[in-house]
């Protein structure tokens, strides 16, 4: 399993995008992991909030590592979100997902954000398609689509 967590820290800290939300993993195992990131004036909404986009974000981040957490390429199929308070602005906030079920080739995950606080600001619940391919296949360039 060590090697598998390896792997996914790799791929997330390869990633751009949660690299520029500032997204880092903190700990993974198969089907569950947490993620974390330090807000700061460059998250926030035109309202001086935490935009719903980080916070999501950072959940997909999470969602991410956990189903790929197997070893084998999983990709979101989809993800619904609810908002359920204002996140504090300052400190750290993180994500935690864990596999509700797996059925085949499909896996439910539930996620959910807290603030710096410990209070529960957003709930997600995402479907993932889990391919059975390895994370690096060998001859094929990453994020190469497949038909």
């Amino acid at each position: 399993m060590e090697e598998v967590a390896e792997e996914v820290r790799g791929i997330i800290a390869a990633d751009a995008y949660a690299a520029r939300i500032g997204a880092e993993l903190v700990e993974i195992r198969p089907g569950w992991a947490k993620v974390a990131m330090r807000l700061d004036k460059e998250h926030l909404n035109f309202m001086g909030m935490v935009h719903g986009g980080v916070m999501f974000s950072l959940a997909d981040v999470a969602f991410g590592a956990a189903a790929n957490s197997f070893g084998t390429k999983a990709m979101a199929l989809s993800v619904n979100v609810d908002f359920l308070a204002a996140p504090r602005v300052e400190g750290e906030m993180t994500a935690e997902v864990s596999l509700v079920a797996r059925a085949g080739k499909m896996g439910c995950y539930d996620m959910e954000v807290k603030d710096a606080e410990g209070t529960l600001v957003a709930r997600c619940r995402g479907w993932a398609y889990h391919t059975g391919r390895p994370l690096r296949e060998e001859g094929g360039q990453e994020g190469e689509r497949r038909e």
